[in-house]
């Protein structure tokens, strides 16, 4: 059955609900990401509520087994970069950014590891979701950065790799 939003957005939308489950209260710093992450926002002003992340594509697509042929597959890795922004702390300005990192890398583990009993015939993992076609999450280590050219605020970011399988004849399946 066919949906209304292509596979890569419907992996994306899953992404973002998954993501703005992370919450943090009674700790250092407190964290309620809900309605706070964004798909496909490069810049953000003073207006945007803080601490956000964001979700982007890599620059630069890595590389992917072609359908050949009549073949219409194609299955290959997709690079995301998840960045974080946040207010800083006035003595050490990235330590907030330090605290979402770790909670914005759990979530993904708990994303990745939520595929037990969730295999689908024929494929690997069902992480999102997505009926097999994302098979499988590599989380990045991460960086974080100060104030700089970039962000007048600290923030982090985070790549991470979806082994995606794509049905190219038919991408609302």
């Amino acid at each position: 059955m066919a949906d209304q939003y292509p596979l890569r957005l419907r992996v994306l939308r899953a992404l973002t609900a998954r993501l703005e489950e992370i919450s943090s209260t009674g700790g250092l710093y407190e964290f309620d990401m809900a309605g706070k992450v964004f798909r496909g926002r490069h810049w953000y002003g003073d207006d945007d509520p803080l601490p956000l992340i964001s979700i982007l594509e890599a620059p630069l697509p890595l590389d992917q087994i072609g359908s050949a042929n009549d073949n219409t597959a194609s299955a290959g890795q997709w690079e995301l970069l998840i960045q974080g922004f946040l207010d800083d702390d006035h003595d050490n300005p990235t330590d907030p950014a330090h605290f979402l990192l770790a909670l914005t890398r759990q979530k993904l583990v708990e994303i990745k590891s939520q595929k037990k009993d969730q295999r689908v015939p024929g494929n690997q993992y069902n992480i999102l979701g997505m009926d097999g076609r994302v098979s499988a999450m590599t989380i990045g280590p991460g960086v974080v950065r100060p104030p700089d050219d970039v962000s007048a605020k600290a923030y982090f970011w985070l790549s991470v790799t979806l082994s995606l399988v794509e049905q190219l004849d038919k991408p609302f399946d």
